[in-house]
């Protein structure tokens, strides 16, 4: 297998054969991702995936129940590669029950509804899907996608895309996972993206929904912006009560939600909502001080 490093996937992709059908991301604009800033965006050539699953076959095909098509948003390749790739990993791994990717609403919007119930009949189950923040400000802040021209610029159009790409995924049959970035809003808009994601969150009404912490990384575009122009990130005490509001707030129908990522202060786990009173309690008792939260040392991204 040929990898290009670096490779990035979520938590509950640990354990899955990952096959890098594109190299970096289509977009590559977010201002604090640093992820695939050192690759210029390129489809692989079909073949090489194709050799690639063909090999994996050889070394793990009993043993691989899931796969991660990377690199940063994969369900930008064409219908072709799809339609060569999952029926290639249904071959090549005979216990396989799951295949997920990165994608942006924007990429899930320009599949039709039709498009997208093949690649889910074809086997694509799980789109993971990072909208970060429900506040327009902050997301036109992250540049989260590309704005169409004449686009007012107080719509919500980042927002209403993401719902509506939610939609689209789910009315085909697949999972979504909607991941969100505590800090994101900087100190002045902490309490608006915090209430705003859990807006989100309740529209877009995932299947599985996760917390990262935001890490300002040297280098990116909002790095700059908090030496220039004076963003900057909410201490821990304003992270835990962005936590705690996206936590109390949200209201999905039912969804698995985790903050398990090396980046968070907190690690938690449940289902929301059955298990929210539980979850805010522990974040208050963390909040008390009666926690304890994850040692600087061991946090990353």
């Amino acid at each position: 297998m040929r990898y290009q490093s670096p490779i990035f996937r979520p938590p509950s992709e640990a354990n899955s054969y990952i096959i890098q059908a594109t190299i970096g991301c289509s977009w590559n604009n977010c201002t604090y991702c640093q992820m695939y800033r050192t690759k210029t965006f390129r489809v692989r050539p079909l073949a090489e995936t194709l050799d690639d699953i063909t090999a994996a076959a050889r070394h793990y095909g009993p043993s691989v129940q899931k796969v991660f098509v990377a690199d940063g948003d994969a369900l930008v390749l064409d219908m072709d590669h799809w339609r060569a790739i999952l029926p290639a990993l249904r071959l090549a791994f005979p216990r396989l029950r799951q295949v997920s990717c990165y994608a942006m609403a924007t990429n899930i919007l320009a599949k039709t509804p039709d498009e997208l119930a093949e690649l889910r009949a074809l086997g694509l189950s799980l789109l993971y899907i990072g909208p970060e923040s429900g506040d327009e400000s902050t997301l036109r802040r992250l540049a989260k996608q590309p704005r169409p021209k004449g686009a007012p610029r107080e719509s919500t159009y980042i927002y209403d895309c993401h719902v509506a790409a939610a939609a689209r995924a789910k009315a085909a049959g697949m999972k979504v996972s909607a991941i969100f970035l505590l800090g994101a809003g900087g100190t002045a808009r902490s309490a608006e993206h915090a209430a705003a994601s859990a807006r989100l969150a309740t529209d877009m009404d995932p299947d599985f929904l996760a917390a990262l912490t935001l890490t300002v990384v040297p280098g990116t575009p909002l790095a700059k912006t908090q030496d220039n122009l004076g963003w900057s990130l909410p201490d821990i005490t304003g992270l835990m009560q962005e936590l705690r509001t996206f936590v109390d707030e949200a209201r999905p129908t039912a969804a698995l939600f985790r903050t398990n990522h090396a980046s968070n202060y907190l690690p938690l786990g449940g289902k929301l909502p059955h298990d929210r009173q539980r979850i805010v309690g522990t974040i208050d008792a963390a909040l008390a001080g009666q926690v304890a939260l994850r040692p600087e040392w061991s946090r990353g991204l």
